[in-house]
């Protein structure tokens, strides 16, 4: 044999060998590659972040609402649903207000139960690492017809404000009807703006993301 045709007898198994290792190498890579992909218990799932509450979830935040019921939702740690039935069996306060409106003067006695203590149930996620963090706290109040008035939770808290505003279940002594839902009660305002009749949502909030995302 000679020294040429050696080497190429050389080369030839050189290459063979690297081939081999070449096809063993992609054949591996496409077994994992493949288990990856197709089993769904081998992938890596992302993990919810430690906040994530019922608010977050699509059915809880696009289940229609019935006529009379209210729906307490935003950032919350327990949303829920109450209804005008609901609240009649809570402890129960009374406010006597007067204000105006496109109808004219109007002075009414209203019963029902305060809004802070209807909220208050739902957890709302102030952030407490925050001076006065519930300060940064808003509530928007939605009515009939897509009506809509907003408060600072200031407001409502007995905490910082001596007022009480209402979820009312009657007027002057007569009952709304159970279809209708609760009417807002707001005994500070001088005009009847914020008085949402037949409240259908209680949004919870802060204003940072809106204050710190602004341009």
């Amino acid at each position: 044999m000679t020294q040429d045709e050696d080497r190429r007898r050389c080369a030839g198994r050189a290459s063979r060998r690297v081939a081999h290792v070449c096809a063993a190498t992609t054949a591996a890579l496409l077994i994992t590659s493949c288990g990856t992909a197709d089993d769904p218990k081998d992938a890596a799932a992302p993990s919810a972040p430690a906040s994530a509450s019922a608010s977050a979830s699509p059915k809880a935040s696009s289940a229609p609402i019935k006529p009379g019921e209210v729906r307490i939702a935003g950032e919350v740690d327990k949303p829920y649903t109450i209804t005008l039935a609901d609240l009649r069996t809570l402890p129960q306060a009374e406010a006597s207000v007067e204000f105006i409106s496109a109808k004219g003067d109007q002075k009414h006695t209203y019963q029902g139960v305060l809004l802070h203590e209807v909220l208050k149930a739902a957890q709302p996620r102030f952030d407490q690492s925050k001076k006065n963090g519930p300060l940064r706290g808003v509530v928007a109040a939605t009515g009939g017809g897509d009506y809509r008035a907003v408060f600072a939770w200031a407001e409502l808290d007995p905490g910082f404000a001596k007022s009480q505003i209402l979820l009312a279940v009657s007027e002057d002594g007569a009952a709304f009807e159970d279809s209708a839902g609760p009417r807002l009660v707001v005994p500070q305002d001088t005009r009847g703006g914020r008085y949402v009749s037949d409240v259908n949502q209680l949004w919870v909030g802060t204003v940072d993301p809106v204050v710190d995302g602004a341009h």
